[in-house]
């Protein structure tokens, strides 16, 4: 038990000093230009004036008045940032440098401390088919480390995938506008298109696909048993059959554009990122997007 503790805290220590430097050096004021703005404020109500929008008028004040009143917003000086992390069986798999859970956990980090670095607090959701655990929205290093622990050590009940249960449950929590990113593979069996565009009216949303490049483009190694991580079920694949290595090209890509219709139809940014990828250049991508 010492050893796993130990462990543990190392692996939490590497991340800190890793997703820290990024944040610092790269991503601090990327984030704050992609993000910041988007959250707005009422401050106040005041007379028309030559100039305003229309739509920004406060019809109730006007009436009472007799003369139109616009309302003025502000920029909001701290915003909460929640981190929807999948935490299903599926996340556990990895070919090459790191399981897909791996890198959900180095993104989250990242994100958090960038997050504080600009005053902001941050939350996170774990969910498979259910929601697993709710951290509430902190400040602060501790508030991190905390959540990088969890993401190292946490065993989830379910081994399913439910991106829709998670998007409603954000909107039954967080009631405030909030900076939502949606970290998963998105295996998901179900539709959550229409929880999505629930979500995505109040919240500003943006999703991160985390994918192994073995799911892309099958190797050619000859007869191969794999296992489904969420349903358990096996099966054979004959590798060494350029039928069926095209076929599951065929479905990769079909699957990626279906994913991305879902996205672009709800106008949610988003950015796929393989687990022996560079997930740094997809984050400036999305910022980039974003901005």
């Amino acid at each position: 038990m010492i050893e796993k503790e130990g462990d543990i805290f190392s692996k939490v220590r590497r991340i800190e000093i890793k997703s820290r430097g990024l944040s610092s050096n790269m991503f601090a004021g990327q984030y704050h230009s992609a993000f910041k703005g988007r959250g707005m404020a009422f401050a106040e109500v005041r007379e028309y004036q030559y100039g305003d929008d229309i739509r920004d008028i406060d019809w109730n004040v006007t009436a009472r008045f007799h003369r139109p009143y616009v309302k003025v917003f502000e920029e909001e000086r701290e915003l909460t940032v929640m981190l929807l992390v999948d935490v299903s069986g599926s996340l556990n798999f990895g070919t090459r440098a790191q399981t897909k859970s791996e890198m959900a956990t180095m993104i989250a980090a990242t994100l958090a401390f960038s997050a504080i670095q600009n005053n902001d607090k941050i939350g996170v959701i774990f969910f498979s088919d259910q929601i697993e655990k709710y951290i509430p929205p902190k400040k602060g290093r501790r508030h991190i480390l905390y959540i990088i622990r969890e993401m190292l050590d946490f065993q989830p009940v379910s081994k399913k995938t439910d991106v829709g249960a998670a998007l409603e449950f954000l909107g039954r929590m967080q009631k405030r506008r909030c900076t939502a990113f949606v970290m998963s593979d998105f295996y998901d069996p179900g539709d959550f298109s229409r929880p999505l565009q629930v979500c995505r009216s109040r919240h500003d949303v943006a999703g991160i696909q985390l994918y192994d490049p073995l799911l892309k483009s099958l190797p050619d190694v000859g007869l191969l048993r794999v296992r489904d991580a969420e349903t358990g079920r096996e099966m054979y694949l004959d590798t060494s059959s350029k039928a069926v290595r095209r076929a599951h090209e065929r479905y990769w890509t079909e699957r990626m554009e279906a994913l991305g219709q879902v996205f672009r139809k709800n106008a949610v940014d988003y950015v796929s990122v393989a687990t022996d990828g560079d997930f740094v250049q997809a984050l400036r991508q999305l910022f980039a997007v974003r901005r």
